[in-house]
């Protein structure tokens, strides 16, 4: 049995009264203190971990405002507070101690876009893409771009002053923010923009916080002008921090806040919100992938590119290209960057030609490739081949494939793991070969493996040395490497950090800089913020205060990680390897990634974040002495009894009384999990919460008692078959209020749906596969088994929804076979769900033996149900291994295009249809739907594959009370406008789940697209 684990670092008083203060002067936003929610926001996408004594949630600039005011108080200004947006930083910049005010869950309105000006006022907290999203019906788009664009707040990109692709043209955020507005600590509103210098000087006379701004920033830029002209280096990419450079205009004539805190993160102001300016759509974009025999080639080719006139140009390495092979979002790239034929691609530069004049962009494009094939026939320049993109969908579809790059060299494998600390370096593009053939001497004297992309178009590139955090002899080699690879790029006249911020690497700000400028730096750090107290240890420390600054080998995640023993770290991998990437903040509710994130803004209900919570659960089992895989190798032989059942009752008891075990936080976020999986397919480390959710409830349970509903769900599969022998009367039992009320109340389970009347067996009466057993099969001649599909029975379809089941025997007989339904055999996945993984492998290790004893005799085995025939290739894989033996079973749209290909495909004409996917089958996969829209087309149907995000059911996810809510939520997020907007007799959904979330919310449902094809069969 698990212990309880109690050893929660406890809260400070101090911040405790001060969120009682900010209550009881009117605070709107939303407080975490618990420990879950602190880990949640203790790290981000660096290799770094601290620990906040709190968040915020602010919803407004007044919460904003509010939480300023109240910490310039006497009684609180020991209190340091951190800014934070989409926590996507590479190298710790909103990482802190004390209070974190998160501006992502409720600051993210679109307030204002002036289209006719070409601007558009937004709060901190909107996410680029998010913006992108708004902007495009106007024609418009926010043109910085990075690869974290998906989950990236605008906030956090101007107190990074982010940038990436495109910006040789598009410049950096900085480029594009007109205003801010910005709180400073006190609670005074600073609202910057270009002025004329004689305002800012007048500004500056005030005798108030802001007068001090401007006063010490105009001083200390306008006396330092040719220093600071002289040191800043000339590069598109410029020194980030506190932009001195920029203040000014050209001829002194102009001054400008707005560029002293665009990249400020967070050490001078809380920027809550920005007036930026927006670009029109280019009207015509094209790439050309330009594939190598070397990354050195690629690079060396780089400048040849920019020279063409280029938009952009990213190079990939030959590391990053094949571990894209190897992920989901290779096939949508797949037959844009071909193989060469005999020649191995070792390099990719992506070459983009964008505007609005079609021939002059052709022209360009034709005249680059012309100039390919000469480099080709000539044997130089290391090019082995070109494809020319024409298609907005396919550069989309590459960039996206760019974009996940970052997080695919995390997924690298192997203890050591490719990871952030010197990783966007930038040099003077003309300098890039050479420097990176040094840096990549470097590296190899070390003996390290690495993965490198970038845009050399601006001398950027994104390198990630695979070092293992968890040896400490490790963590010191990175510190050495950081230290060399300052030298090297202070050599080549760059900077180290040319997109991602300084971060925990500002320790190296005065060498950049020279004692003179980091000391300008530090007066303004003091005006704006003289004690040090927002984002402390970033940036420099105020002049006239003695403050330490992050370090680069400060403590880090794998400080905590190598707690934890090798064999359970590498046992509970999913948890182990998330590297904070992001990927599953996806804003876009049409993506599959993470229902529970998107429903409930929380953190704590992502992948990240629930394989933090596990990490740290497994660290606090191993600082008691508690080897879980022992637990669990222990399980099989425990049997249960008097005394565990008390023990449980009594642990039971003491929780509900209030009693704190750390294993209820984890429990909580694992309870919010749809077990869609989609995140084991989305995120680039392949994080898989529900295998190790499964294990977790298991070890939790040994402790504490389950609730009656999981018993219920877990046991489907056997009462189910029962009661199907009456549907009819449970059906009216279960209708009667008091029974729906006793199910709610007592079980936690509502909506329950009725079993099928008239059932399975009774809509097969008369056909052959009604009846026939395994024994009967056995005996069939070779002929009649190459005739046969053998139907795969699920507990969902074949008892709840058996009119489906019934159309597909009906489908395979207008097609010519003969359909035998087997013998139902439970498949199990409920009990994995809930985590009675004992249950589960005796449950597999029945039905694998039953359907590998099918699988002899060489007939399609078929089931309807994604969810359940992907458990047999994933859940029974990872608990049975080789003794699943190699039985498939096929899903519908596998069979068909064998079954009709000897069929002439007709015309396809009339109104479509519309196929809404289930997530699991989607994300598992990817080519399902269009594989749908091929068979649809045989018959001369045009069928269309709605973009929509889960439906909020997931099993019985969406029937638990706790969850209904949130069921409910995650519906209308994109099913349910898509539901209005479309035909519904047109629309088809191939989960049972799916169609029974439908029905329930719609009132009436959806048909399984095998029912539709009934209709053109004679």
């Amino acid at each position: 049995m698990i212990p309880q684990i109690s050893q929660a670092p406890g809260l400070v008083q101090l911040v405790l009264n001060f969120l009682q203060a900010l209550e009881q002067n009117g605070f709107t936003g939303d407080t975490a203190t618990s420990y879950a929610e602190r880990l949640t926001m203790a790290t981000d996408n660096s290799i770094y971990q601290l620990l906040p004594d709190a968040v915020l949630f602010p919803r407004s600039t007044a919460d904003v405002a509010l939480i300023a005011r109240i910490a310039a108080e006497p009684r609180f200004t020991s209190l340091v507070f951190t800014p934070r947006g989409g926590g996507t930083g590479t190298n710790g910049q909103s990482l802190n101690q004390g209070i974190i005010v998160d501006m992502s869950r409720h600051m993210n309105r679109i307030i204002e876009i002036n289209p006719e000006q070409g601007w558009v006022r937004v709060e901190a907290g909107v996410i680029k893409d998010q913006l992108n999203e708004f902007l495009k019906p106007y024609g418009y788009f926010f043109s910085p771009e990075l690869s974290t664009s998906n989950r990236a707040t605008l906030g956090g990109m101007i107190n990074t002053d982010a940038s990436g692709q495109g910006s040789l043209v598009y410049g950096k955020t900085s480029d594009h923010v007109i205003g801010l507005r910005a709180v400073l600590l006190g609670g005074d509103i600073l609202d910057t923009q270009a002025i004329a210098t004689p305002l800012a000087e007048a500004l500056g006379r005030d005798a108030t916080a802001i007068g001090r701004v401007y006063k010490t920033v105009l001083e200390r830029c306008r006396e330092q002008r040719q220093l600071i002209l002289d040191k800043f280096p000339r590069l598109n990419r410029f020194l980030t921090g506190y932009d001195l450079r920029h203040v000014f205009n050209d001829d002194l004539t102009e001054f400008d806040l707005t560029r002293i805190l665009c990249g400020s993160e967070g050490t001078l102001a809380f920027i809550t919100e920005a007036r930026l300016d927006i670009t029109p759509l280019p009207k015509v974009r094209q790439l050309v992938n330009v594939k190598y025999d070397s990354f050195d080639s690629a690079l060396r080719n780089a400048p040849f590119m920019v020279q063409a006139q280029a938009l952009s140009v990213e190079t990939v390495d030959s590391r990053v290209l094949n571990l894209a092979r190897e992920d989901i979002v290779w096939h949508s790239v797949r037959e844009l960057i071909t193989d060469v034929p005999d020649k191995e691609m070792l390099g990719l530069n992506i070459v983009e030609f964008a505007g609005d004049d079609e021939a002059l962009i052709e022209g360009r494009v034709a005249a680059l490739c012309e100039r390919l094939d000469g480099l080709m026939a000539a044997g130089e320049g290391g090019v082995i081949g070109w494809q020319v993109c024409r298609e907005l969908a396919g550069v989309e579809r590459i960039y996206a494939m760019r974009k996940k790059a970052v997080g695919l060299l995390g997924n690298a494998k192997g203890l050591a793991k490719p990871i952030p600390f010197a990783e966007d370096t930038c040099v003077p593009p003309e300098h890039l070969a050479d420097y990176i053939a040094e840096f990549r001497a470097l590296l190899d004297s070390h003996g390290l493996s690495y993965g490198m992309f970038g845009h050399v178009d601006a001398g950027v590139l994104h390198v990630r040395p695979a070092l293992d955090m968890c040896d400490p002899q490790q963590e010191m080699l990175m510190k050495r490497i950081s230290d060399e690879v300052v030298a090297l790029t202070a050599r080549y006249g760059g900077l180290l950090w040319g997109e991602h911020g300084k971060g925990f690497r500002a320790e190296y700000s005065p060498a950049f800089f020279g004692e003179t400028l980091y000391n300008e730096l530090r007066r303004i750090k003091a005006a704006f913020d003289p004690d040090n107290r927002l984002n402390p240890g970033k940036i420099c420390p105020p002049m006239g205060l003695d403050a330490p600054m992050m370090k680069v080998d400060a403590v880090k995640r794998g400080t905590y990680d190598r707690q934890i023993p090798l064999a359970v770290r590498t046992s509970w991998r999913g948890a182990m390897e998330c590297n904070g990437n992001g990927l599953c903040f996806n804003f876009d509710v049409k993506s599959p990634m993470c229902p529970s994130m998107k429903i409930t803004s929380d953190r704590i209900h992502s992948p990240k974040g629930r394989a933090t919570l596990v990490r740290e659960w497994l660290r606090l089992l191993s600082d008691r002495g508690i080897d879980p895989l022992k637990l669990e190798k222990a399980l099989p032989e425990k049997r249960a009894s008097l005394r565990t059942l008390i023990a449980r009752t009594r642990n039971s008891w003491h929780a509900n009384k209030g009693e704190y075990d750390f294993s209820h936080e984890v429990k909580e976020a694992m309870s919010g999990c749809l077990a869609c999986k989609a995140c084991s397919t989305q995120c680039p480390i392949k994080i898989d919460v529900p295998e190790f959710r499964s294990r977790f409830l298991q070890l939790y349970h040994t402790r504490y008692l389950r609730p009656l509903r999981d018993h219920l769900v877990a046991t489907v599969e056997s009462y189910a078959p029962l009661m199907a022998r009456a549907p009819k009367t449970f059906n009216f039992f279960m209708s009667q209020p008091w029974v729906r009320n006793f199910s709610e109340k007592h079980i936690g389970m509502v909506d329950l749906p009725p079993l099928s009347t008239p059932t399975l067996q009774q809509q097969l009466v008369g056909h052959r596969s009604a009846n026939m057993t395994l024994e009967q099969l056995e005996k069939l001649s070779q002929e009649a088994r190459n005739h046969t599909v053998l139907v795969v029975q699920d507990p969902f379809t074949s008892y709840y929804d058996a009119q489906v089941v019934a159309d597909f025997v009906r489908l395979v007989e207008k097609l010519g076979f003969q359909p035998v339904v087997l013998p139902f055999s439970p498949n199990g996945k409920a009990q994995h769900i809930k985590g009675f993984l004992q249950r589960f492998a005796r449950t597999a290790q029945k039905t694998s033996e039953f359907l590998n004893r099918v699988a002899a005799l060489g007939m399609p085995m078929v089931g309807v149900d994604p969810a359940l025939v992907l458990c047999y290739r994933d859940e029974y894989k990872q608990t049975l291994g080789a003794e699943r033996g190699d039985f498939h079973v096929m899903l519908v749209h596998e069979w068909l295009p064998q079954a009709l290909e000897k069929r002439e495909a007709l015309p396809v004409s009339g109104e479509p249809w519309y196929l809404f996917g289930h997530c699991t089958e989607v994300t598992a996969l990817p080519g399902a739907p269009g594989q749908w829209a091929q068979i649809f087309a045989r018959f001369g149907a045009k069928l269309e594959s709605v973009n929509v995000g889960c439906c909020g059911m997931a099993g019985t996810y969406g029937h638990e009370v706790k969850n209904h809510a949130r069921s409910l939520g995650i519906y209308e997020l994109s099913w349910h406008q898509a539901m209005q907007r479309l035909p519904r007799n047109r629309c088809l959904a191939t989960g049972y789940s799916c169609r029974s979330q439908v029905k329930r919310i719609e009132g009436n449902g959806v048909r399984h697209p095998l029912q539709a094809l009934l209709e053109f069969l004679p």
